[in-house]
């Protein structure tokens, strides 16, 4: 049975009448505009939980760390407490490494293996870059190894000889150089992992991840704070009303808790959903990052390039990385043939005369020699410069191919299981805006 059938026409006539004219339109006015600014101050505050700081800001408490693996996993999540600390971290730099891996997962993998951004570097610029580098270093790398292998043999050769000796390696240069980057081409998939690489690159530069959203998303986020107060307002309406009828203190507190909660995801929602165009009563609703996924994809692009997948840290992982032995010990395998080459003709007499042991001693301390030196001009910054350009093309091309789905997940992985700390964040504000409400206007109805 409903109200109408209940009370009547007149019925219902004279109660809205009733409960018109007994309105404290004060109290029932400003309910909506606190929510909205309640709503308003959510967001904004929800952002600053999102992004800030970027470091951890707290105090260690001494044994926190082992009570925090005992308490509820919610409760771990929240930044500092599973390291023994009470403070904060943003959601988004504290979980800079579980996006990197996310990121890799969802779109790197999908950009390109560790073969195609290599060939996207020109492996064969990338030889006369190291050529025309390396050849000036020849006569020092000579000179070190020989002194500190054969002093007195390097001593007493006439300077002729020597110049000849150190001649014959740069002539052999080239070869050495286009035996390297081939060797690093043909193994690139076995000594490059780009997820570890991505991943260790923001855990140690947690801006950097901050700085991706904030690139490309500035916007959308600020209208995200904005509509804070839209949500908060239009939510604030039947609260005031609600409250006008009822008329019991513990009801403002208690919807405020849900305005809060559910401006928080609404925010969340008009961000990041719908991933593709949809209609909802009659009006196009779209993600609002979707909308600009090619903008987005050209910025993501350009801080990838230029400061996860660069050419110089790609240099630095193949020499230093958890793979850095097996690479320096395959280049200098590749080179030991030519540094035989440069012996010439009198290899076999240099060898005998010296020692079967002490020439391939010489020849061996030359190789591992120059393969550092070899990677050395992977941090010419002019050159990094240049092939950025290059896999800021690919990256770019890759993510507007995207499928809307995978590039929301990307964007949003990393911090989905986190939401629910702003979600709470919100839910206390509206709680707070409820009581303050309370503390100024009293109790309506």
């Amino acid at each position: 049975m409903g109200l109408v059938d209940w009370l009547g026409v007149d019925g219902v006539v004279d109660a809205v009448v009733t409960w018109w004219t007994h309105i404290h339109w004060v109290h029932f006015l400003t309910i909506p505009l606190f929510t909205g600014v309640v709503g308003f101050l959510i967001n904004w505050s929800g952002l600053w939980m999102l992004f800030s700081p970027v470091r951890f800001r707290g105090v260690r408490i001494p044994g926190m760390r082992e009570l925090a693996s005992v308490l509820p996993r919610k409760i771990q999540e929240i930044p500092g407490v599973l390291q023994g600390g009470v403070g904060w971290q943003g959601i988004i730099p504290a979980r800079a490494a579980k996006m990197g891996s996310i990121a890799v997962d969802k779109a790197i993998a999908k950009l390109g293996t560790p073969s195609d951004f290599y060939q996207q570097l020109e492996p064969e610029r990338i030889a006369e870059h190291i050529v025309a580098s390396f050849r000036p270093e020849i006569p020092a790398l000579v000179d070190e190894v020989m002194r500190r292998e054969h002093p007195r043999l390097w001593r007493d050769l006439p300077g002729p000889v020597r110049e000849a000796v150190v001649e014959r390696v740069q002539n052999q240069v080239p070869a050495v150089v286009t035996r390297v980057t081939d060797e690093i081409g043909e193994h690139i998939d076995q000594l490059l992992d780009p997820k570890i690489m991505v991943i260790d690159h923001f855990r140690e530069n947690p801006a950097l991840v901050v700085r991706i959203f904030r690139d490309f998303g500035q916007r959308e986020l600020d209208l995200m704070v904005r509509f804070g107060f839209v949500f908060g307002f239009l939510l604030g309406v039947p609260v005031a009303v609600a409250d006008s009828i009822v008329g019991q203190w513990w009801l403002l507190p208690i919807l405020g808790v849900v305005v809060g909660w559910v401006t928080n995801a609404l925010g969340m929602w008009l961000i990041f959903e719908p991933p593709e165009p949809r209609r909802i009563l009659g009006i196009r609703v779209h993600g609002l990052f979707l909308r600009r996924q090619d903008q987005a994809a050209e910025v993501y692009a350009r801080i990838i390039a230029e400061d996860v997948i660069t050419l110089e840290r790609i240099g630095d992982f193949l020499l230093n990385g958890p793979r850095g032995d097996r690479t320096r010990q395959m280049l200098a395998t590749a080179m030991r043939p030519a540094i035989d080459r440069a012996a010439g003709p009198a290899r076999g007499a240099v060898r005998v005369a010296m020692g079967a042991e002490r020439f391939d001693s010489i020849r061996d301390s030359v190789a591992r020699e120059a393969v550092g030196r070899t990677l050395t001009p992977f941090r010419d910054r002019a050159f990094n410069a240049q092939q950025a350009e290059r896999i800021q093309e690919l990256v770019a091309r890759r993510t507007k191919e995207l499928p809307p789905r995978d590039f929301v997940e990307m964007m949003r992985s990393a911090i989905r299981e986190d939401e629910w700390m702003l979600y709470a964040h919100g839910a206390i504000m509206g709680l707070g805006g409820g009581f303050l409400h309370l503390a100024f206007f009293g109790v309506g109805g």
